[in-house]
């Protein structure tokens, strides 16, 4: 019985580490994607006001 919480405590442990791992690199590419849109949209449209002052 002992054995067998222990890996269920151990397969537990493992998802939550790869779901974090995978919402840190999903959190990357979009920070990403929101740097390349920011520096691409004033490129475009530098005399016209957006919906955030930066």
């Amino acid at each position: 019985m002992v054995l067998l919480l222990a890996l269920l405590l151990v397969l537990l442990f493992g998802a939550v580490g790869f779901a974090v791992h995978l919402l840190w690199i999903v959190a990357v590419v979009l920070f990403v994607v929101w740097l390349v849109g920011l520096v691409l949209g004033r490129g475009e449209s530098a005399g016209r006001h957006h919906f955030y002052r930066w």
